[in-house]
C-alpha cells in the first residue's frame, strides 16, 4: 500500500491491512455459499453474522436492524425508494436538503417522477440545515425526511439529532446518509434517533462494493432487488462475505481508534487551514464551523479554478479532489457550495484536502509547498 500524498481520504480510504488479513481467507479456503446448509455454508454464514455483530455496535444498534448493501449509493436508493413506495399511500411529500449526495439527489428526482412532492431545504452560509425550515416544511403527507449526517465536500456536519426529533414529533420517518461521517465521529443510533442510516465500507479503511443500511426493527421497506430470501428478503443476493466480512473489521478498528484518530487529524487539519491561510492571500474556507470533521478542509483560492489546482498538484504526486466537476472542454459548479450562496465562478475555487489514517507530517508539509506554488503561478498565468 501507497499512500504517500494521498489528500483524498473523503472519496476512498486505502484497504487497512489488518481488514484484508481479515478477508482474504474467503476469497479461497472458506469460499462456500452461505445459504448453503452444509458444515462449510455455516462456518461462512457466522463469519457473515459476527461482522452483523461488529457493525451493529459501532453504531449503537441491534444486529438483526443491519442490512448488508453493496455500497453507500444502494443503502441510499433502498432507504428512499423503499419507504417511499411502502408508505405512498400514507403521504408522497418528502424532504431533503440542497447539500445531499448525488447518490441521494438523484433518487429523489426519480420519485418526482413518479408523482411523489419534494421539498429541498436550504443551508446557510457555512452549509447548516436550520431546524425551523425542517418544521415549516413538514406537512401531513410527509412520509420521510433525509438529510445527511456529514457532507462529502466540506465536512460540515448537521444537527441530526435536532432534525430526527422533529421528524419523530410529526411521525415522519427520518433518514441519515452517514457515509462521510462513519469513523470520524461517533455515530450512536440511539442518540441520533433516526429511523435508516447508511454507510459504505470504503470510507472506513474497508473494500469497496460492501455497504450496510440500518432499518429501525418497525420501518418496513419495499425492496429494490427480489430473488432469493438473503437479508430477511429484504435485500435478495449472494453476499460478498469477503467484503461483509472486512467491513466488520473495519468497523472494530473504529470502534477502537476514532477518538485518537479525529485527535490527531484535527491538530493536523488546524495547522494546515492556518498556515495555508498565512502563505497563501485571498484565500476562504468553505463551511469554516465547529460542527466539522476533524480530517476535512475545503478552502477556496480566489481565480483558481479547482480543478485546475488538482490537475497541477496531481503532477506533484498530490492526490486531491476539486469541488467541481472539471474537464478539458467544460466545468461544472458544486452544487454545496452553490447551496451555500457562492457564486458560480466561486463554486469552481474549491479544493477539498480529506486527511486520514496513514497521512503523514511529510505529506502536509509537501502539500503546502506545492499548493502555494500551484496557486502563485495560476495566479500569474489565468489561462492556463
Amino acid at each position: 500500500m501507497n499512500a504517500a500524498g494521498y489528500f483524498d481520504y473523503n472519496a476512498t480510504t486505502p484497504l487497512d491491512p489488518r481488514v484484508f488479513a481479515e478477508m482474504l481467507p474467503f476469497f479461497n479456503d472458506r469460499f462456500a455459499n452461505p445459504s448453503s446448509a452444509y458444515r462449510q455454508a455455516c462456518d461462512v454464514l457466522g463469519a457473515v453474522e459476527n461482522a452483523r455483530k461488529r457493525v451493529a455496535g459501532l453504531v449503537n444498534a441491534d444486529p438483526s436492524e443491519i442490512l448488508f448493501t453493496s455500497g453507500g449509493t444502494e443503502s441510499d436508493n433502498l432507504a428512499l425508494f423503499g419507504a417511499a413506495r411502502r408508505y405512498k399511500n400514507i403521504g408522497r411529500h418528502l424532504i431533503t436538503s440542497a447539500v445531499e449526495h448525488e447518490a441521494l439527489l438523484a433518487p429523489c428526482r426519480q420519485l418526482q417522477k413518479e408523482g411523489f412532492v419534494l421539498t429541498v431545504l436550504p443551508v446557510d452560509q457555512d452549509g447548516l440545515v436550520d431546524p425551523d425550515d425542517l418544521r415549516r416544511a413538514i406537512r401531513k403527507d410527509t412520509i420521510l425526511i433525509s438529510i445527511m449526517q456529514a457532507n462529502n465536500e466540506t465536512g460540515v456536519i448537521q444537527p441530526v439529532r435536532e432534525l430526527a426529533a422533529l421528524a419523530r414529533a410529526h411521525g415522519v420517518a427520518f433518514h441519515t446518509d452517514a457515509v462521510q461521517a462513519l469513523g470520524k465521529i461517533p455515530v450512536n443510533i440511539a442518540e441520533l434517533g433516526v429511523d435508516l442510516l447508511s454507510l459504505s465500507t470504503h470510507k472506513i479503511y474497508g473494500p469497496k462494493g460492501t455497504g450496510a443500511l440500518y432499518v429501525k426493527h418497525d420501518v418496513a421497506l419495499v425492496p429494490l432487488l427480489f430473488g432469493g430470501g438473503q437479508e430477511k428478503k429484504r435485500r435478495a443476493g449472494t453476499e460478498n462475505v469477503a467484503g461483509i466480512v472486512g467491513l466488520g473489521k473495519a468497523a472494530e478498528l473504529c470502534r477502537e481508534e476514532i477518538a485518537a484518530e479525529a485527535q490527531r487529524l484535527g491538530e493536523w487539519r488546524d495547522r494546515l487551514q492556518n498556515e495555508i491561510g498565512e502563505c497563501i492571500p485571498e484565500t476562504r474556507v468553505n463551511g469554516d464551523t465547529p460542527q466539522r470533521l476533524a480530517n476535512t478542509l475545503n478552502v477556496s483560492f480566489r481565480g483558481c479554478d479547482g480543478g485546475v489546482l488538482v490537475a497541477f498538484l496531481d503532477g506533484s504526486g498530490l492526490a486531491l479532489s476539486s469541488g467541481s466537476a472539471c474537464s478539458a472542454k467544460s466545468r461544472s459548479p458544486s452544487h454545496v457550495l452553490l447551496a451555500m450562496g457562492r457564486s458560480e465562478g466561486e463554486a469552481v475555487e474549491g479544493l477539498r484536502i480529506s486527511l486520514g489514517r496513514f497521512s503523514s507530517k511529510q505529506d502536509l508539509e509537501k502539500l503546502l509547498r506545492e499548493l502555494s506554488q500551484a496557486v502563485r503561478r495560476l495566479r500569474a498565468e489565468p489561462n492556463l
